[in-house]
């Protein structure tokens, strides 16, 4: 039978916070063991560990920012001269003014498709239900909500436009309405009254409006982060607080630029929002800095030895070598989760307490 005695220091790099791939992985059937005498002292196991019994988990503790969730940008589509702007602080709520141009209104609606084209009766599709289902939400009927803007939609819209003092023209352009998932908070301005705006000009940016914890997580670290996933906040005064992973978007980061000349290298990053289950909890903090503690997997009541400690066999899988009574043998095991520097093992030939050879 062959064995061979490499040393896996490797696994603990590549595998020991992630739930391993193999985790069956077993070595073939009728694998027993070799006994090796430890008469010579060059054949005696540098160092040794036991194995235990615990709770394994993999759990990652990261820096968050306490804020109102992602920042956003609301930019100019008609020409113009920005009249009018909230104070930033400001909740816009749905048919709301988010700013003015030209003294007009630019009105918030909800939604997460864009406003791209001009709505008007014989255009189809769901941009029209989306519009439509906002018009009735703020009070208008005499119409259908569906994917059709027909001559009913264009005479709600013409009341809705009156009420709104912009010409009643029946027809709604992608300029004067911004979707949101829902109401927003106005974080900061990025244009002045009285500034020209012109299409593509950045005019402010805004948030939702409820308290949430901002994460930026390495592509690697993806596996923390599955939406409804508990996790703990850790407040600036060490205060744990219960929360829940709300979002999980890829996002590019543009990074910082570097000598000059030279471009700045853009990043992927796994950006996560957490809200928190008590935010009466939160009271006293606008903006802060805060810890989130982030736990993948765990898997309670295992054995475990550190990772250093298994062996790649030859014949495949992985096996651990155990020293009993000045003898050592090798045992084949079945790996599970990996995490903090130690793996869950399982077989017919291991215990809890086994001493098991490590290497130096």
């Amino acid at each position: 039978m062959s064995v061979r005695r490499l040393r896996v220091r490797t696994v603990a790099l590549a595998a020991a916070v992630v739930v391993a791939a193999g985790a069956g992985v077993a070595a073939a059937v009728g694998f027993g063991g070799t006994d090796r005498s430890t008469a010579a002292a060059d054949t005696a196991p540098p160092a040794t560990a036991i194995v235990t019994r615990q709770t394994l988990t993999d759990a990652e503790t990261v820096d968050g920012e306490l804020g109102y969730g992602t920042t956003r940008t609301a930019t100019a589509r008609l020409a113009g001269t920005i009249t009018a702007l909230p104070d930033t602080g400001t909740t816009v709520k749905r048919g709301g003014r988010l700013y003015a141009v030209d003294n007009d209104p630019v009105v918030l609606l909800h939604g997460s498709l864009p406003a791209y084209r001009v709505l008007q009766p014989g255009v189809e599709g769901a941009d029209v239900k989306q519009f439509e289902r906002n018009l009735r939400a703020l009070g208008y009927d005499g119409f259908t909500v569906d994917d059709e803007y027909t001559g009913s939609t264009a005479d709600a819209v013409r009341q809705w436009q009156d009420d709104l003092g912009l010409a009643e023209t029946g027809r709604v352009e992608p300029g004067r309405i911004v979707y949101a998932p829902g109401a927003v908070r106005v974080e900061s301005h990025q244009a002045a009254t009285g500034d020209a705006a012109q299409p593509g000009q950045a005019v402010l940016t805004y948030t939702g409006t409820s308290r949430l914890v901002t994460v930026e997580l390495d592509v690697d670290d993806q596996r923390l982060a599955k939406k409804g996933g508990a996790v703990e906040v850790s407040l600036p005064d060490g205060a744990p607080v219960a929360g829940k992973v709300e979002t999980v978007q890829t996002v590019i980061d543009a990074g910082s630029g570097g000598a000059p000349g030279q471009s700045a290298e853009a990043e992927t990053k796994i950006e996560v929002t957490v809200s928190v289950t008590d935010p009466a909890k939160l009271a006293g903090y606008d903006q802060a800095s805060v810890e989130v503690t982030f736990t993948a997997a765990e898997r309670p009541d295992v054995l475990t030895v550190p990772v250093a400690a298994l062996l790649a066999l030859a014949e495949g899988g992985y096996g651990i070598e155990v020293v009993d009574a000045g003898r050592s043998r090798i045992v084949a095991v079945t790996t599970g989760l990996f995490a903090a520097g130690r793996v869950e093992i399982s077989g017919p030939d291991v215990a809890e307490g086994m001493t098991v050879g490590m290497p130096a």
